[in-house]
């Protein structure tokens, strides 16, 4: 089964396990925080163990990549959280060493006039996956519960009834066959502008940082309200949220691919042998001149 001789992976205990089984299919509602939770300051991981344990859950991805397709199943990962947090880094390793025609990302752009006029969730559902598809979605349908509230890009009445129909969309979404999961990336006031900075000194992060993401910073409060208030309504038995503390690049990308890993059910899909044949012989086969082409300068 998944995760055999894989590092980091910690099962929940039994006492989580009838947690969740005790959760009711209405949304929870959780106390207001204020500020996105912090974890605890531990020791940076180095770049050995780190890319060592990477290696590692990268190899059980490809398998679970090739279970997703023998099985046909319907996978859609979503990453929300803070600018900054490092969503973007844990999905590119997730995918990095995956068959893009199998497993795809999404960052959708700001919605056109037409998009605009549609139901709202109408213009995501048509990147949902088919039958052993696997889709990541950098920011989703959630920008209704966040950015577009807190900045004013949508009405009240259009938010409440996001609120409203988000967990009957994605209970649809479970019951059709797709398994949803839902990672929310958690970073300190602190660590965000640490960040900001480097994105702004570095030439090449620079596209990055966005002038929303600047004026984001000055409503940090209100996201912090809006994600209480979004949780509160969408943290659903059938499509819960996962919290990743995103402080620590290294260790956010190891937890959630382990947990990610650990929340399928897969096994090794034996591989046909393969053997590369003889190439084809030259006879009667003359290459043109190589002055008749084109070629790269090589500068290097």
């Amino acid at each position: 089964m998944a995760l055999i001789g894989v590092l980091w992976h910690v099962a929940p205990s039994e006492d989580e396990m009838g947690k969740k089984e005790e959760k009711s299919d209405e949304p929870s509602v959780l106390p207001p925080l204020g500020r996105d939770e912090i974890a605890p300051k531990k020791s940076k991981l180095n770049k050995a163990q780190y890319e060592k344990a990477l290696a590692d859950f990268q190899v059980e991805l490809v398998k679970l990549q090739k279970w997703i397709r023998t099985q046909g199943l319907k996978v859609v990962l979503i990453f929300e959280g803070r600018d900054a947090a490092g969503k973007g880094g844990a999905i590119k390793r997730i995918t990095q060493s995956l068959n893009p025609r199998i497993c795809r990302v999404e960052a959708l752009a700001t919605p056109t006039e037409r998009e605009r006029t549609q139901w709202y969730f109408q213009r995501y559902v048509q990147y949902l996956p088919a039958a052993g598809e696997m889709v990541c979605f950098d920011r989703s349908w959630y920008n209704r519960a966040g950015v577009e509230q807190v900045m004013g890009f949508c009405t009240e009445q259009e938010y409440r009834e996001f609120l409203r129909s988000c967990p009957e969309f994605e209970r649809m979404l479970v019951r059709s066959g797709i398994i949803l999961i839902k990672y929310w990336f958690s970073v300190s006031d602190e660590e965000q502008e640490r960040r900001f900075q480097k994105r702004i000194e570095d030439p090449i992060r620079r596209w990055k940082i966005s002038e929303m993401d600047l004026k984001s910073r000055s409503h940090w409060v209100d996201y912090s309200k809006a994600k209480d208030e979004m949780f509160a309504h969408t943290d659903i038995k059938q499509a819960p949220w996962y919290v990743v503390h995103g402080d620590d690049k290294r260790r956010a990308r190891l937890n959630v691919i382990a947990h990610f890993l650990s929340l399928i059910p897969y096994q090794e899909v034996p591989q046909p042998h393969l053997e590369l044949p003889e190439r084809q012989n030259k006879i009667k086969y003359m290459r043109p001149p190589m002055g008749d082409q084109t070629f790269v300068p090589e500068v290097f």
